[in-house]
């Protein structure tokens, strides 16, 4: 018997937003990105724009959260479109966001207020 394991769907993390057309925009992942998740947190590439997955330790630009990733996109081999919840005012489940692994708590913290500067707010 097959095991059936369902991921997170589109948006399922956000609890609240003012207008969707004012809080999300399509943004260009960066090729090399992966397979991402909807709540993953992204970090903005300095130069260029494209966005990728939150790197703490990097000097790119992609170490301060930009956004969180609305629907699953796939950046593995070229760039792709992805649907970002980039400003608020929003509100998010925070146990619903995915986190880079090995973040740590400081990381984490430092996170949440670029995302909090940003008008997202995680609850």
């Amino acid at each position: 018997m097959a095991v059936l394991t369902e991921g997170p769907h589109p948006g399922s993390f956000l609890i609240w937003e003012t207008f969707r057309d004012y809080t999300r925009e399509t943004v260009t992942l960066a090729s090399g990105a992966g397979k991402l998740a909807p709540g993953t947190v992204l970090g903005r590439i300095t130069t260029g724009g494209k966005y990728t997955v939150l790197a703490p330790g990097a000097s790119n630009g992609s170490q301060n959260a930009a956004g969180i990733l609305w629907g699953p996109a796939d950046a593995s081999d070229a760039d792709a479109p992805g649907v970002v919840l980039v400003r608020g005012p929003a509100l998010v489940n925070r146990h619903e966001i995915l986190w880079p692994e090995g973040i740590t708590e400081g990381q984490t913290t430092t996170a949440i207020a670029a995302l909090t500067a940003l008008g997202i707010i995680l609850r």
